[in-house]
Protein backbone atom coordinates (compact mmCIF):
# COMPACT_ATOMS: atom_id res chain seq x y z
CA UNK A 1 0.00 0.00 0.00
CA UNK A 2 1.32 3.39 -0.75
CA UNK A 3 1.83 5.99 1.58
CA UNK A 4 -0.77 8.22 0.36
CA UNK A 5 -3.70 5.79 0.07
CA UNK A 6 -2.97 4.70 3.67
CA UNK A 7 -2.66 8.53 4.95
CA UNK A 8 -6.00 8.64 2.76
CA UNK A 9 -7.58 5.41 4.61
CA UNK A 10 -6.02 6.79 8.09
CA UNK A 11 -6.99 10.16 8.32
CA UNK A 12 -8.02 12.14 5.22
CA UNK A 13 -11.02 10.06 5.40
CA UNK A 14 -12.32 11.13 9.11
CA UNK A 15 -11.31 14.92 8.33
CA UNK A 16 -13.68 14.90 5.19
CA UNK A 17 -16.42 12.97 7.76
CA UNK A 18 -16.40 15.79 10.21
CA UNK A 19 -15.83 18.82 7.96
CA UNK A 20 -18.64 17.70 5.05
CA UNK A 21 -21.16 15.55 7.78
CA UNK A 22 -21.40 12.73 5.05
CA UNK A 23 -24.49 10.29 6.09
CA UNK A 24 -22.16 7.58 4.98
CA UNK A 25 -18.73 6.94 4.32
CA UNK A 26 -18.93 5.63 0.38
CA UNK A 27 -19.90 9.43 0.10
CA UNK A 28 -16.60 11.04 1.41
CA UNK A 29 -14.87 11.86 -2.17
CA UNK A 30 -11.89 10.03 -3.17
CA UNK A 31 -9.14 10.22 -6.03
CA UNK A 32 -10.51 7.91 -9.13
CA UNK A 33 -8.08 8.35 -11.56
CA UNK A 34 -5.06 10.81 -12.94
CA UNK A 35 -4.89 11.27 -17.11
CA UNK A 36 -1.78 12.70 -18.06
CA UNK A 37 -1.71 14.85 -21.67
CA UNK A 38 0.86 15.82 -23.57
CA UNK A 39 -0.03 17.48 -26.27
CA UNK A 40 2.37 17.68 -29.68
CA UNK A 41 1.85 19.83 -32.56
CA UNK A 42 5.22 19.43 -34.63
CA UNK A 43 4.10 16.01 -34.98
CA UNK A 44 2.73 16.31 -37.96
CA UNK A 45 5.26 17.29 -39.69
CA UNK A 46 8.08 14.72 -37.64
CA UNK A 47 6.68 12.00 -36.34
CA UNK A 48 9.32 10.81 -34.01
CA UNK A 49 9.14 13.71 -31.85
CA UNK A 50 5.95 11.87 -31.13
CA UNK A 51 8.03 8.45 -29.96
CA UNK A 52 10.35 10.62 -27.94
CA UNK A 53 7.30 12.63 -26.17
CA UNK A 54 5.73 9.14 -25.63
CA UNK A 55 9.34 7.67 -24.04
CA UNK A 56 9.65 10.87 -21.58
CA UNK A 57 5.53 10.62 -20.65
CA UNK A 58 6.04 6.86 -20.30
CA UNK A 59 8.68 7.56 -17.68
CA UNK A 60 7.49 10.06 -16.02
CA UNK A 61 4.10 8.18 -15.07
CA UNK A 62 5.46 4.80 -14.72
CA UNK A 63 3.47 3.05 -17.41
CA UNK A 64 3.27 3.39 -20.97
CA UNK A 65 1.78 5.50 -22.55
CA UNK A 66 -0.56 5.75 -25.71
CA UNK A 67 -0.77 7.88 -29.17
CA UNK A 68 -3.56 9.87 -28.63
CA UNK A 69 -5.42 10.49 -33.01
CA UNK A 70 -6.94 13.71 -34.37
CA UNK A 71 -10.59 13.39 -34.26
CA UNK A 72 -11.17 15.62 -37.26
CA UNK A 73 -9.57 16.72 -39.88
CA UNK A 74 -8.62 20.80 -39.73
CA UNK A 75 -7.32 21.75 -43.31
CA UNK A 76 -5.93 25.28 -41.99
CA UNK A 77 -3.78 23.74 -39.44
CA UNK A 78 -2.95 20.56 -42.04
CA UNK A 79 -4.16 18.18 -39.88
CA UNK A 80 -6.18 14.86 -41.32
CA UNK A 81 -8.27 12.65 -39.34
CA UNK A 82 -6.80 9.70 -37.74
CA UNK A 83 -3.39 11.78 -37.77
CA UNK A 84 -1.40 10.94 -34.09
CA UNK A 85 -0.91 14.17 -32.51
CA UNK A 86 -0.26 13.62 -28.92
CA UNK A 87 0.13 11.13 -26.27
CA UNK A 88 -1.90 10.24 -23.12
CA UNK A 89 -1.58 7.85 -19.59
CA UNK A 90 -4.09 7.13 -17.36
CA UNK A 91 -3.06 5.82 -13.79
CA UNK A 92 -5.20 4.37 -11.61
CA UNK A 93 -5.03 2.76 -7.98
CA UNK A 94 -1.28 2.39 -6.83
CA UNK A 95 0.56 4.16 -9.45
CA UNK A 96 -1.85 6.93 -9.44
CA UNK A 97 -0.60 7.23 -5.83
CA UNK A 98 2.88 6.87 -6.41
CA UNK A 99 2.61 9.46 -9.21
CA UNK A 100 0.28 11.97 -7.02
CA UNK A 101 3.27 11.77 -3.87
CA UNK A 102 6.08 12.46 -6.50
CA UNK A 103 3.77 15.13 -7.46
CA UNK A 104 3.17 17.09 -4.45
CA UNK A 105 7.06 16.15 -2.73
CA UNK A 106 9.30 16.51 -5.41
CA UNK A 107 8.22 17.90 -8.95
CA UNK A 108 6.10 20.95 -7.85
CA UNK A 109 8.57 22.42 -5.54
CA UNK A 110 11.09 21.98 -8.21
CA UNK A 111 8.85 24.75 -10.02
CA UNK A 112 10.21 28.02 -10.94
CA UNK A 113 9.34 30.98 -9.52
CA UNK A 114 6.22 28.42 -7.77
CA UNK A 115 3.65 30.46 -5.36
CA UNK A 116 0.76 27.89 -5.03
CA UNK A 117 -1.37 26.23 -7.54
CA UNK A 118 -4.56 27.93 -8.65
CA UNK A 119 -7.57 27.19 -6.52
CA UNK A 120 -9.69 27.95 -9.61
CA UNK A 121 -8.71 25.30 -12.22
CA UNK A 122 -11.75 23.43 -11.08
CA UNK A 123 -14.07 21.97 -13.80
CA UNK A 124 -17.33 22.46 -11.74
CA UNK A 125 -17.76 18.33 -11.22
CA UNK A 126 -14.99 18.49 -8.79
CA UNK A 127 -12.13 17.11 -11.12
CA UNK A 128 -8.50 19.95 -10.75
CA UNK A 129 -6.59 20.40 -14.17
CA UNK A 130 -2.78 21.48 -13.64
CA UNK A 131 -0.72 22.81 -16.42
CA UNK A 132 3.13 21.88 -16.02
CA UNK A 133 5.40 23.99 -18.59
CA UNK A 134 8.38 22.14 -18.61
CA UNK A 135 8.51 18.50 -18.01
CA UNK A 136 11.82 18.61 -16.50
CA UNK A 137 10.88 19.53 -13.53
CA UNK A 138 10.14 15.07 -13.23
CA UNK A 139 13.38 13.46 -11.92
CA UNK A 140 12.84 11.02 -14.16
CA UNK A 141 13.91 13.09 -16.72
CA UNK A 142 17.07 13.42 -17.94
CA UNK A 143 18.20 17.26 -18.50
CA UNK A 144 20.97 15.70 -21.37
CA UNK A 145 18.72 13.50 -23.27
CA UNK A 146 15.71 15.83 -24.04
CA UNK A 147 15.14 17.48 -27.34
CA UNK A 148 12.89 19.75 -26.68
CA UNK A 149 11.25 21.42 -23.40
CA UNK A 150 7.50 20.45 -23.81
CA UNK A 151 4.80 21.01 -21.37
CA UNK A 152 1.86 18.48 -20.38
CA UNK A 153 -1.50 18.49 -18.69
CA UNK A 154 -2.06 16.69 -15.16
CA UNK A 155 -6.06 16.05 -14.78
CA UNK A 156 -6.41 14.93 -11.31
CA UNK A 157 -10.22 13.06 -11.38
CA UNK A 158 -12.28 13.21 -7.99
CA UNK A 159 -15.53 11.47 -6.88
CA UNK A 160 -16.44 14.68 -5.56
CA UNK A 161 -19.20 16.47 -6.09
CA UNK A 162 -18.58 19.55 -6.07
CA UNK A 163 -15.18 22.03 -6.18
CA UNK A 164 -15.17 22.79 -2.50
CA UNK A 165 -15.16 19.18 -1.85
CA UNK A 166 -12.94 18.52 -3.99
CA UNK A 167 -10.53 21.37 -3.29
CA UNK A 168 -10.95 19.96 0.26
CA UNK A 169 -9.76 16.76 -0.25
CA UNK A 170 -7.05 17.86 -2.02
CA UNK A 171 -5.81 20.29 0.69
CA UNK A 172 -5.63 17.22 2.77
CA UNK A 173 -3.32 15.34 0.31
CA UNK A 174 -1.12 18.83 1.11
CA UNK A 175 -1.59 19.95 -2.80
CA UNK A 176 0.14 23.51 -2.41
CA UNK A 177 -2.95 25.84 -2.63
CA UNK A 178 -2.27 29.64 -1.00
CA UNK A 179 -3.20 29.46 2.12
CA UNK A 180 -4.99 33.39 1.20
CA UNK A 181 -7.41 32.57 -2.18
CA UNK A 182 -10.63 31.65 -1.16
CA UNK A 183 -12.65 29.61 -3.67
Amino acid sequence: MTRLSEEFKKNIKDKMMEKFHYNNIYQIPKISKIVLNMGIGEAKEDTKILDKAQDELSLIAGQKAVKTKAKKAIAAFKIREGMALGVSVTLRNKIMYEFLDRLINIAIPRIRDFRGLNSKSFDGNGNYTLGIKEQIIFPEINYDKIDKVRGLDITICTTAFNNEEALELLKNFNMPFPATETN
